[in-house]
């Protein structure tokens, strides 16, 4: 029989009772956690309470907590106690630190420790088991890792069946941006002043832009040509096309069938010298390739000045395919991003040369560098030949551009080089992104690949860039925030069509310009402030006007209308455009008629083209002139702040290019002061007045630079928060360890652990 009666208890504390205050233990009611969203049709779809964000691979670490939130939009993280803010990275106005669009992410992966389970969820599936976790990959190479052990197991898997469900579009009207834009054009119908809401950036789906283009290059024998409107021959190539003044409309319309989708051959850019830059598809029927050069090849021959030959490349041939490079990007992915480093780092370089990434990065630049040669140096048209003209080509005949014309290397003139030679000339966007998560065999990061050519340039002639690589990683980021118009469509006539229909359902009045119901990316000041845009701004920039001293005088360049580098010509350099000019007085500068230095003499065999790159290498690069990068091994590098600025491990605190950035931005800003202050008090002596100008005034609101002049009281070293990473923040996204060390600091701590050892027992 058990007794009932409950036993004495016998323990005795000899420590004074703890005194407590009532008040204290009182717990306070919980933060009301809300989320921000978009005034313009974002709703909550569902969402889950006491979630904890990973900040390591180690589950039992501590992290941040608060609620999650699945949107039409996006996913969003609230901590139901922020971390207080500070300027460490870039402030999205239509994103948090912790959010991420639906269309950026890659998988959804749900985890069950106890059970052992996983499973990568899709659109319309079931889920079996309750989720402890949830791993969020995404397309921007984050990797977000949420906790639900405090979380309601139900409402834990509603949410990731909510996030998998509308990450994945059954069509694209159903992505949030037709949503948002219809919205917003209805509520900010009074603030616009103009057809195109102060757009500079040239669009190329009128005829008037690519007029200004004709004229800008000097292309006087081509002409804008309207025989696609409505799309009525090729339904991938823009309305507006440019085509030899030869070649009557009748003509293309005729001979437009024997080419792959009817893309036949169309103007892309013009050298001074008169040798054009066009690109076209393939012949659908070889038995007519002699009928097609017939009709073709003399008509782009007639538009140069000297009635030069006329060269095609083939680029299926000598490049690598979208699938080689999907393969490729995706290696390199694991390696930087989802690859523990503490495994990989002792084979880490091998490892990313193994990805061939920068094997095909620089195939590309060295094809474009030919072309170059081809254009600049053999003074020849070139046609960039290509299946179907929307994926090798645009890579090609923008990096050729990049390099020969230094409009192209300004904000403006970048943005319209992608608008011309991808958006408007047809690129499937929609596929190569993988928008709708519908064919992985059409993905492929031709984009990001052409991205990482113009970084390669950028990083060895830093100051003929007007932009960044800040600028380069933020228009990376926004082909996946589906709310513009640019990286959403396969082509022009796709874009139209679904915009057609969306003016229609949302009640905008017809004929208004689809700009400005659904723009483009190219307005900055959707995403970004104009402070945080200061930091697209290079402080090295090389730009028209740029001041210099020569013999201690200040002066001015200006490089002159249609000078280029001069270099190895089969013309004269006085002959442009069939016409010769006055005899040169002195040789031209490189030439090899000219004195040559002795280290650059003649190499016996040395073909043409070696002869060209030879002697442009032997001069100091002309930073407003033709570029060509080295394409040696030891100058291509990996593009860091693409790849690791979301690896806690690869960041380094106060380190990394920002530095150097950091301080150059503050003596251009603080010479631009100098400057306006200059004015100012030239100003204030020809008006006779006395007062001194000061810092305020408008110009203190119109500085380009992000970082301003430092005054005396500011510490010498950078801000704490600059790192590696900068503008970015590796903060929040999955640490896959907790302990730092290379294999050499490991190896030397055990061998003090074993001296330690030994000498113990060895002592006496």
């Amino acid at each position: 029989m058990f007794s009932v009666k409950p036993t004495k208890p016998t323990f005795r504390s000899y420590l004074p009772p703890v005194q407590t205050d009532v008040k204290k233990t009182i717990e306070s009611p919980p933060k009301k956690v809300e989320p921000k969203l978009l005034q313009a049709g974002e709703i909550v779809v569902n969402e889950v309470n006491f979630v904890r964000k990973c900040l390591s691979a180690d589950s039992s670490q501590e992290g941040l907590w608060g609620k999650l939130i699945c949107t039409n939009f996006k996913v969003s993280f609230i901590p139901t106690d922020p971390p207080s803010e500070q300027k460490s990275h870039l402030s999205h106005l239509l994103l948090g630190l912790h959010d991420i669009p639906l269309t950026c992410l890659e998988q959804v992966v749900t985890v069950n420790d106890t059970k052992g389970k996983k499973k990568v969820l899709g659109s319309n599936q079931k889920l079996k088991f309750n989720p402890t976790e949830l791993i969020l990959y995404c397309k921007d190479l984050r990797i977000i890792r949420f906790c639900f052990v405090e979380a309601g197991p139900e409402s834990a898997k509603k949410v990731c069946l909510a996030i998998a469900h509308y990450s994945h579009p059954a069509d694209l009207p159903l992505l949030f941006g037709f949503e948002y834009q219809g919205r917003r054009y209805h509520d900010s119908k009074g603030q616009r002043v103009n057809d195109r809401g102060g757009l500079r950036t040239p669009i190329f789906d009128r005829p008037s832009d690519w007029d200004r283009e004709i004229k800008r290059t000097g292309a006087s024998e081509w002409r804008v040509c309207s025989i696609n409107e409505n799309y009525a021959i090729s339904p991938s190539l823009p309305e507006h096309i440019v085509v030899p003044v030869s070649l009557a409309d009748q003509d293309l319309k005729q001979n437009s069938i024997y080419f792959m989708n009817q893309r036949i051959p169309v103007w892309c850019w013009n050298h001074p010298n008169g040798s054009a830059l066009v690109r076209m598809a393939s012949i659908a029927d070889p038995l007519q390739q002699r009928r097609i050069d017939q009709r073709f090849i003399p008509a782009i021959t007639k538009s140069h000045p000297q009635r030069s030959e006329v060269i095609r490349s083939d680029l299926d041939k000598c490049l690598p395919n979208i699938q080689d490079l999907q393969s490729a990007f995706i290696k390199i992915r694991h390696i930087c991003v989802i690859d523990s480093f503490e495994e990989s780092e002792e084979r880490w370089l091998s490892s990313i040369e193994n990805t061939r990434w920068l094997e095909y990065v620089r195939a590309f630049l060295k094809h474009s560098a030919e072309m170059v040669y081809l254009l600049d140096g053999k003074n020849t048209s070139v046609i960039l030949q290509e299946e179907e003209d929307r994926d090798l080509n645009c890579v090609v005949s923008s990096l050729v551009q990049l390099m020969l014309d230094p409009h192209y290397r300004s904000l403006v003139g970048f943005q319209s080089l992608v608008q011309k030679e991808w958006v408007m000339a047809g690129h499937r966007f929609l596929d190569r992104c993988n928008h709708l998560k519908k064919n992985d065999k059409d993905e492929s990061p031709l984009f990001m690949l052409f991205l990482d050519c113009v970084w390669q340039v950028m990083n060895q002639y830093p100051a003929a860039f007007e932009f960044t690589e800040t600028y380069l990683t933020v228009l990376s980021d926004s082909m996946w925030i589906p709310l513009f118009s640019t990286f959403l469509f396969n082509s022009p006539k796709q874009r139209a069509q679904y915009l057609m229909d969306f003016a229609k359902n949302k009640a905008i009045p017809q004929g208004e310009d689809q700009l400005v119901y659904f723009p483009p990316v190219w307005d900055w000041s959707q995403q970004y402030s104009t402070a945080d845009q200061t930091l697209f701004n290079n402080p090295m920039f090389v730009g028209k006007g740029a001041a210099c001293v020569q013999n201690g005088e200040v002066k001015t360049f200006r490089r002159t209308k249609k000078t280029y580098s001069a270099t190895v010509r089969g013309t004269h350099a006085s002959l442009r455009n069939g016409q010769k000019g006055g005899e040169d007085s002195l040789a031209r500068r490189g030439s090899l008629l000219s004195e040559l230095k002795p280290d650059f003499s003649l190499v016996k065999d040395e073909s043409p083209s070696e002869r060209f790159f030879r002697d442009w290498f032997s001069r100091p690069a002309d930073q407003q002139s033709l570029l060509i990068p080295l394409l040696i091994p030891s100058h291509l590098a990996l593009w860091k702040l693409y790849f690791l600025r979301w690896v806690p491990e690869a960041c380094i605190f106060k380190g990394g290019p920002i530095t150097a950035y950091h301080k150059l931005s503050q003596l251009v800003d603080e010479i631009e002061i100098l400057q306006s202050h200059l004015r100012q008090y030239k100003g204030t002596r020809e008006s006779g007045s006395t007062q001194l100008p000061g810092l305020s005034g408008p110009f203190s609101s119109q500085r380009r630079m992000y970082f301003k002049a430092s005054s005396l009281q500011d510490p010498p070293s950078p801000p704490d928060f600059l790192t590696s990473s900068f503008p970015f923040t590796p903060s929040g996204n999955l640490c896959r360890r907790s302990t730092y060390g290379t294999p050499i600091s490991k190896f030397l701590n055990g061998a003090r652990i074993w001296l330690s050892t030994e000498t113990l027992d060895n002592d006496p």
